[in-house]
């Protein structure tokens, strides 16, 4: 993902500064020189990084430790400040009409993901932000846009309005609007054609479609790949069109993200929404303070709860926790602990979301676990009900049929009804647990299986 190897070397840096009792011209060379060459590498605008690290310099100079936060976090919160200055101070949200209809336009060059992201944006605007959108499709340059639209607006449930490619686009957005106003839709979202690169053509279509829709956003869709070309696309579009918010796909590829980090300060044009990965679901609203703590390992821990509240059952996740507190803990429960988890997506991804837990996402192969979550979902699957809600009815017979059913080993089902009672043994300790209160000797006792089921577990954070 983006920014990952900038926030390898950030923390290094802070490193560097750790343990002195005050920040003087000496002890700061070292780390803004990390700092110098983790930005420099992350394809940061050279400028933004001279002004940067000339501020950071001023206010961490001289700073001594109070109230028990070693210079180290000081100068992280004095990093962490300027990188939300340079992502933008806070959410820059759609412009919305107090009343009457909300005109959205979506520009870009091809291959960007404009289509898509319209329609995720359209998504959010329908679940998040409880409107009713109309989606446009005023792409009639590139083949097959219309009906990628329409595919994509049927996935969501939102209507797609079109003319079909014979029609301009100019005369589409006219009748779009019409046709919204007469059937209550407060939000056209209008697709636009792109180019392979920025020519008069392009602009002046997209310049008769804004000056006769008059829209209240102007999105850029740009690619997080493109690195420092970003800048370039986004301060064009914006001198011709004035632009209104940036969205940034393909924010979960091997990119640097050094684009990102500058084009809020050079082009003044604010990022308004990151897609991270291929999925309709996968487009976030952007925060950059947000954004600012995982490139600084900090975590992300309210996304990571909106996300659970946004795709996980809840209400059946509770029935499932109490059936597992009360000892009840059956392989379908297994299994739909294992679906809920995958929904999140890739634990890597899930591990940079929790504060403190950011420096194991390397250490994850999401394809390894990947691979290993859909083999324990095939064994489960290939279990009988009865089976499903009591494993140690199975006999050698058993297992051999489910292997073979599963596409696994017998070892690979004696291996999972293995950690299915030591989960299940867990979990009706900890029921034990909230009922009675905490006995230190059951306590030692569940933190040995924790560490040998290889559960991360503190028990210092144990608490109900």
């Amino acid at each position: 993902m983006a920014f990952d190897l900038l926030s390898e070397r950030l923390n290094k840096a802070f490193k560097n500064i750790s343990g002195k009792g005050k920040l003087t011209d000496d002890n700061m060379e070292g780390m803004l020189k990390e700092i110098r060459i983790a930005l420099l590498e992350a394809d940061v605008n050279y400028r933004i990084v001279k002004s940067f690290l000339e501020s950071v310099k001023e206010k961490s100079k001289g700073i001594d430790v109070i109230s028990n936060v070693n210079p180290g976090e000081m100068v992280v919160k004095i990093v962490h400040d300027e990188i939300i200055k340079l992502l933008g101070d806070e959410q820059t949200g759609l412009n919305f009409k107090e009343t009457g209809i909300s005109v959205l336009m979506m520009v870009g060059l091809q291959g960007t993901g404009k289509t898509t992201s319209i329609a995720k944006i359209a998504n959010i605007v329908k679940n998040k932000l409880n409107r009713k959108p109309l989606l446009v499709a005023g792409d009639i340059i590139r083949p097959a846009a219309i009906e990628q639209l329409k595919t994509l607006g049927k996935s969501i449930d939102v209507e797609v309005f079109s003319l079909g490619e014979n029609v301009d686009a100019v005369e589409t957005s006219k009748k779009a609007l019409e046709y919204a106003k007469e059937n209550g839709y407060d939000t056209v979202l209008i697709d636009t054609a792109g180019r392979l690169h920025i020519d008069e053509e392009l602009m002046n279509e997209l310049k008769n479609i804004s000056d006769y829709v008059k829209p209240d956003d102007i999105l850029l869709s740009v690619d997080a790949m493109t690195g420092q070309d970003i800048i370039n696309v986004a301060s064009t579009f914006n001198e011709q069109l004035n632009v209104t918010g940036l969205v940034v796909t393909k924010f979960d590829g091997d990119s640097r993200g050094g684009g990102v980090l500058s084009v809020k300060s050079i082009t003044q044009v604010p990022i308004k929404f990151v897609g991270q990965g291929e999925k309709i679901e996968d487009m976030d609203i952007f925060y950059p303070e947000r954004m600012a703590d995982r490139i600084l390992g900090m975590g992300d821990i309210v996304s990571l709860v909106e996300h659970a509240q946004e795709k996980l059952d809840m209400e059946e996740a509770e029935k499932s926790a109490q059936r597992m507190l009360e000892g009840k803990f059956t392989m379908n429960d297994m299994l739909f602990q294992l679906e809920q988890t995958s929904k999140l997506g890739s634990i890597s991804g899930l591990l940079k979301m929790i504060p403190g837990m950011s420096n194991l996402a390397g250490s994850i192969n999401d394809s390894d676990a990947e691979k290993q979550i859909k083999k324990t979902r095939a064994i489960i699957q290939s279990m009988t009900k009865d089976e499903r809600e009591d494993p140690s009815i199975m006999r050698s017979s058993h297992k051999r049929r489910i292997a073979a059913g599963s596409g696994t080993s017998i070892n690979d089902v004696n291996k999972l009804v293995n950690q299915y009672g030591k989960m299940k043994t867990m979990f009706k300790q900890l029921g034990s647990i909230q009922k009675r209160g905490i006995d230190q000797n059951m306590m030692d006792k569940m933190m040995k299986q924790a560490k040998d089921m290889k559960i991360p577990f503190n028990n210092n954070k144990f608490k109900f």
